[in-house]
């Protein structure tokens, strides 16, 4: 089975403004045009409008960095899946952040991965342990237990635009990457429970590494068979080492 290589950018809260968002954005669809993997731009929620219309008609993708599960109703604050669509393809559900600063649950976790397919979506489900349960061998424990829970409502993987991201809380933002073999174990165990699922589709989802991704180390986590592209914090923000993570994901032939 085929999979396309996928480097999505999640910029956090920045830029400051529209106009650097836009500038951003064109910059890099401009440095990755006629590279093979897809590329997938995630600004701020308020910046999904503008950035989305200044890409128009290029092979960059848009995706949103959260979204509720529910589709309307007193939320102050958050984004329903019928808001974003027509303006995000994707959306990050579960990072780390989300989870540690603002308490999503592996429930909710589940609830916003069934409701974004539900609403023609893509999620991209992150899932990864903390330093300290990493020192205290859990790790395969974690993994397994977050995305059981993400895929918890899902009948079946095959069309539902699922991708899987494993960042290790511990390299996000540290610039401490995990190893290519961590990356590559983590990723064949999330695959082998999707396929306890559906092992169709399972061969079908994209598992991207996320935590301290350079252009530098990007190589080395995209030649392992189960990892198929990354999930980029900081260095999504720098057009040229961005693009230059693309690149080093074109250069790895597509599985």
């Amino acid at each position: 089975m085929s999979r396309r290589p996928l480097v999505a950018g999640n910029w956090k809260m920045n830029p400051a403004s529209a106009e650097e968002a836009v500038a951003l954005a064109r910059d890099v669809a401009a440095r990755v045009a006629g590279l093979s993997p897809l590329t997938v731009l995630c600004p701020p929620t308020i910046w999904l409008a503008a950035v989305a219309e200044a890409v128009t008609g290029q092979q960059v993708r848009i995706g949103a960095q959260t979204t509720a599960a529910e589709e309307s109703g007193a939320y102050t604050g958050e984004t329903s899946p019928l808001m974003l669509r027509g303006l995000a393809e994707f959306a990050i559900i579960g990072h780390s952040e989300r989870r540690r600063l603002y308490g999503e649950t592996d429930d909710d976790v589940r609830d916003k991965v069934a409701s974004a397919v539900a609403h023609g979506i893509r999620p991209i489900a992150a899932v990864g342990e903390r330093l300290a349960e990493r020192h205290a061998g859990r790790t395969a424990e974690v993994v397994e237990r977050q995305t059981r829970a993400a895929i918890g409502r899902l009948q079946r993987i095959a069309g539902t635009g699922l991708v899987m991201a494993y960042e290790p809380v511990w390299a996000i933002g540290t610039g401490e990457a995990a190893t290519d073999a961590d990356a590559q174990e983590a990723s064949a165990r999330i695959r082998a429970i999707l396929a306890e699922l559906d092992p169709t589709g399972a061969e079908e989802v994209p598992i991207l590494y996320g935590g301290s991704v350079t252009a530098d180390n990007a190589g080395r986590f995209f030649a392992q068979p189960d990892v198929d592209g990354a999930l980029v914090g900081g260095a999504s923000l720098q057009a040229v080492g961005f693009a230059a993570i693309v690149a080093a994901a074109a250069r790895v032939s597509t599985r």
